[in-house]
């Protein structure tokens, strides 16, 4: 009788702990939606998006908006979201995937990889290496001189086509200083083109979103063209939200273009959270993608939080037309995301804020 009244119990405490964790979680959801409520109102934007996730996922979540100007329907917590450079960590992940495989190392140089660029490029840029380029010191300009040139070539060789005519000459940034660049990202990438094979969407569908269930990852904007069964993006045009479906170029993809829901976005932070999804990365390589070179590690600016009990990371993306926002806090399980679908010179500020009222809300009890 004991062993039954044991097990009753423990069954019941369970249910209980189960339902209490069910009902703060709808509690702080129904928290976010209205502070995105107000501030949508109050920042006159399309709509947003906001978070709080934790190794097992989300744990509260709201949207308040619209998915285009103009048209009715509303934004959905379900909704695709924009990354823009929100995508630089992934990309990071994906290279620490080829050096875990023994494939390339953190100080592989370009021309170890792509050794017939050699006559092709300026000298200064031959030892060039992976970990430089993650940490934006290599010493390369911030963009490509023309992401949309060669449309007609195959992908993986145009990418190389844009690498070839933006190092035929020296930089005017100095190697070793923090310089943040698009062009290093395509470039680290172009070097895990050659030694897989694969373009790199196709490298990050096997490495990153098919281990992590990322279902709803894809690349450039959101949604069936000219339909509004996912949210456009809206740009500033005489003080009047323009709606875009458009994105960068293709050839930009490894430092910008990656979409998927937030409850995608939070699996792949999870695999900086305790005990959150799992990849084949071991903690060493996961340890050297944040850890910082300056400020800026492997696709995450690195600092410290007292509400974060330590380090944070943290990154922004935006194609012009989305505006993204991650902060990561791995010491408390934590992390914060926000995205509208829209971007403005208030953008950045919209979001921080909405950025506090989610630790605000989830340091409630």
């Amino acid at each position: 009788m004991s062993k039954n009244l044991t097990f009753f119990l423990s069954l019941f405490l369970l249910f209980q702990s189960a339902f209490c964790k069910t009902y703060q979680e709808e509690i702080n959801s129904n928290k976010i939606k209205e502070e995105l409520s107000e501030l949508v109102a109050q920042a006159k934007v399309p709509g947003m998006i906001a978070a709080i996730s934790s190794s097992e996922g989300i744990l509260a979540i709201g949207s308040s908006g619209i998915r285009k100007v103009g048209i009715k329907e509303k934004l959905t917590e379900h909704d695709l979201i924009h990354l823009g450079s929100c995508t630089k960590p992934m990309t990071s992940v994906l290279l620490g995937t080829l050096v875990s495989e023994g494939k390339l190392s953190w100080e592989t140089s370009l021309i170890e990889v792509l050794p017939e660029l050699k006559d092709s490029i300026h000298r200064n840029y031959h030892k060039i290496n992976i970990w430089e380029m993650l940490t934006h010191r290599a010493g390369l300009e911030a963009n490509a001189k023309n992401w949309w040139v060669h449309g007609e070539v195959e992908l993986k060789q145009r990418r190389l086509l844009i690498l070839k005519e933006n190092l035929s000459n020296p930089s005017s940034i100095k190697h070793g200083s923090y310089h943040y660049s698009n062009l290093g990202y395509l470039i680290a990438s172009c070097m895990a083109e050659k030694v897989t094979g694969l373009t790199w969407e196709s490298i990050m569908q096997k490495k990153i979103f098919e281990p992590l269930g990322m279902t709803s990852a894809g690349f450039g904007p959101p949604g069936k063209p000219g339909k509004t069964d996912q949210p456009w993006g809206h740009s500033k045009t005489k003080n009047k939200w323009d709606p875009r479906q458009f994105d960068n170029a293709e050839a930009l993809g490894p430092a910008g273009r990656v979409h998927c829901t937030l409850a995608d976005w939070a699996k792949f932070i999870s695999i900086q959270l305790p005990n959150g999804k799992k990849i084949a990365l071991d903690r060493k390589i996961l340890d050297k993608l944040i850890t910082p070179t300056g400020t800026y590690a492997g696709g995450w600016i690195v600092t410290d939080r007292s509400w974060a009990k330590g380090l944070a990371l943290t990154h922004t993306g935006s194609n012009t037309m989305w505006y993204a926002v991650a902060w990561v806090a791995p010491k408390v399980n934590r992390a914060f995301l926000v995205a509208t679908n829209s971007r403005d010179k208030n953008s950045h500020a919209v979001c921080n804020q909405m950025i506090g009222k989610l630790i605000q809300i989830n340091q409630e009890k």
